[in-house]
């Protein structure tokens, strides 16, 4: 007899135990499969930094949030309904995270002395009153698991490793998810080089499944409903893997043979790994011994006519950062992505931040100014790395493009978009001889010539030292230098002609304008609609424009009483704005490696309205 089943809009999920407990794993396939039936879906990955951290410790706890919803959707929730914890170092690290009334389901197997030791609890927590105001379901998830494979040749430390597919074959129970595309990930997941894995996975799976059917302990499951999209055809896309598509369109719109250079480092080496798998498409990516020859390559591949793109995260940047100071004197197209992590230095690497920004504004010598560009979300990361490009091609210069961990591992539902709709970029390469200067410009985009080596009659020096005006030859000249240092900052103000008109969300004016950049958008666009909701005159301006501003943003910035911005960080675009448009705004600031939740950031709305 099938067992009751209640309607709900939305759910949130953890799943968490020791880095190798697969907790990422089954987490991505729970959002694959709500995403495939027609979820809106937002998730939030949290895993050590440690390679292999001390099996049972706090310090070695992974962790995989998602939030699924009938409707829209902008955050991964700031609590859970439901939390599965392999270890009790999982429950006290993420315990504070369940609602009240929440689900709990634990490994009662890991519950041991031992662990129970590692994880700081003198009493078990199962066994006392610490859990009594949530649903609590122990759950004998190694036993079973041990069980439901006891025919296959599989040792007992492998059947072992199995039991997170038992735990999520619960959770689809739970909330009414079919099996079958997990099912079908498992044969291509090991078919090349574990097929041994695959029926014992699968087998967990159903046997997770069907224990939610046959046991007592649930007595209910639930249903959320697909959500209403835009039509057109969607896939489930993490921000890195955005990033990486973005990157490869521009290669294809452009014509130009895309090189990446890079040196492996946490949150970006998705995108070299990405990119990798794109040669097909002529995609050129290069591992290179450290950061400073990974951009180098980049560089070099712009001289010679190709999309030149580098990326790193913060410490990377740092190393990085003469030589694109030598592509912006240079003034050849190179696309920067920074996906930023915790500072400083090596910091904490598997955490979120925002701190890098005044470092990408200012992080180099002289007078140096590049574009800047930030993504807001996953899917936004394809449209503004796409747009770095086209910025970089078309007014001959760097241009940074900003991500952030919390964006690059997080996933939700994208529009694949029409390749025939995205916007044109056009190298217009130098050909003709007559009449070529090497710094003779655009006179709209005050852009240079780019000219392929080799070319005949198109020889031109090149380098880090100052460039004399039209002619490109060395030049020491004072007036001349000067010159050239308010051309090239002309060249990228130049841009926000052409940068849209800032959308404002919600009141045009009034008492409050939250302003935001990169991955606050969600937790301030879901602040902002219930404001409006009751009534309030607040505003939402998210930037991707962050150098140049456009050109109507202190207009905007005008219009309310007083400005709010959040950041994950100390206040850099706080900073930015107060000196440039001379307004006392308010900041709003979080440092630590871990976003913004709702209930924070409304707390702290609600004192200006």
């Amino acid at each position: 007899m099938r067992k009751q089943v209640e309607q709900i809009q939305a759910a949130t999920v953890l799943f968490a135990g020791d880095s190798g407990d697969g907790s990422q794993t089954i987490g991505t396939q729970m959002t694959e499969t709500s995403a495939i039936v027609g979820n809106d879906v937002a998730t939030l990955p949290d895993y050590p930094a440690e390679i292999k951290a001390p099996a049972g410790s706090l310090a070695g706890v992974s962790g995989f949030q998602l939030h699924f919803s009938s409707e829209t959707i902008h955050t991964p929730g700031d609590t859970c309904d439901v939390l599965v914890a392999m270890n009790p170092a999982a429950l006290k690290v993420n315990l504070h995270k369940l609602k009240d009334n929440g689900i709990l389901i634990v490994n009662s197997d890991n519950f041991a002395r031992k662990n129970l030791r590692l994880a700081g609890y003198v009493d078990n927590p199962l066994e006392d009153d610490t859990l009594t105001k949530y649903q609590v379901f122990p759950v004998e998830l190694t036993t079973l698991t041990r069980k439901a494979l006891e025919d296959t040749d599989l040792d007992m430390s492998k059947r072992d490793l199995c039991k997170n597919f038992f735990a999520l074959g619960m959770i689809l129970w739970l909330y009414n998810r079919p099996m079958d595309y997990t099912i079908r990930w498992v044969k291509t997941k090991y078919s090349a080089k574990s097929p041994h894995l695959i029926e014992p996975n699968i087998l967990a799976l159903r046997a997770g499944n069907t224990y939610c059917e046959a046991t007592e302990q649930f007595a209910i499951s639930y249903e959320v409903k697909a959500a209403e999209f835009a039509p057109g055809k969607y896939r489930n896309i993490a921000g890195n893997t955005s990033t990486v598509l973005g990157l490869v369109a521009a290669s294809h719109q452009s014509g130009l043979q895309l090189v990446y250079g890079s040196y492996p480092i946490t949150p970006a080496s998705d995108i070299l790994h990405g990119l990798a798998n794109y040669r097909n498409f002529g995609i050129v990516t290069m591992q290179m011994e450290d950061e400073i020859a990974a951009v180098g390559v980049a560089i070099g591949a712009a001289f010679s006519g190709a999309l030149g793109v580098t990326g790193s995260s913060g410490p990377g940047l740092a190393l990085k950062s003469e030589a694109i100071n030598l592509a912006m004197i240079a003034e050849l197209p190179l696309i920067v992505c920074n996906i930023q992590r915790a500072g400083p230095s090596t910091g904490m690497p598997t955490k979120t931040e925002q701190a890098d920004l005044l470092q990408m504004f200012y992080g180099r010598n002289g007078e140096s100014p590049v574009p800047i560009l930030a993504a807001c979300r996953p899917t936004d990361c394809f449209d503004t790395v796409y747009e770095a490009c086209r910025i970089a091609v078309k007014y001959r210069t760097p241009v940074i493009f900003l991500s952030e961990l919390y964006i690059a591992l997080g996933a939700e539902p994208w529009l694949i978009p029409d390749v025939d709709d995205l916007p044109k970029i056009e190298p217009n390469f130098q050909t003709e001889v007559d009449g070529f200067e090497p710094y003779l410009r655009d006179a709209d985009t005050l852009a240079r010539p780019w000219a392929k080596p080799g070319t005949p009659g198109l020889e031109h020096r090149i380098g880090g030292l100052e460039k004399s005006d039209i002619t490109g030859n060395v030049s020491y000249d004072a007036e001349n230098h000067e010159k050239m240092v308010n051309i090239r900052a002309e060249k990228v103000q130049r841009i926000a002609n052409e940068i849209p008109t800032t959308e404002v969300y919600g009141a045009q004016e009034g008492d409050l304008l939250v302003l935001g950049w990169g991955g606050t958008f969600g937790v301030i666009r879901t602040v902002v609609e219930s404001k409006l909701e009751e009534g309030c005159t607040i505003g939402h301006v998210h930037l991707r424009y962050l150098n140049p501003f456009p050109s109507d943003l202190g207009e905007v910035l005008k219009r309310f009483k007083q400005v709010l911005i959040p950041e994950l960080n100390t206040g850099h675009l706080l900073q930015i704005i107060r000196s440039e448009y001379l307004i006392d705004v308010i900041g709003v600031n979080k440092v630590q490696g871990q976003p913004f939740h709702v209930y924070e950031l409304e707390s702290k709305i609600e004192k200006f309205l």
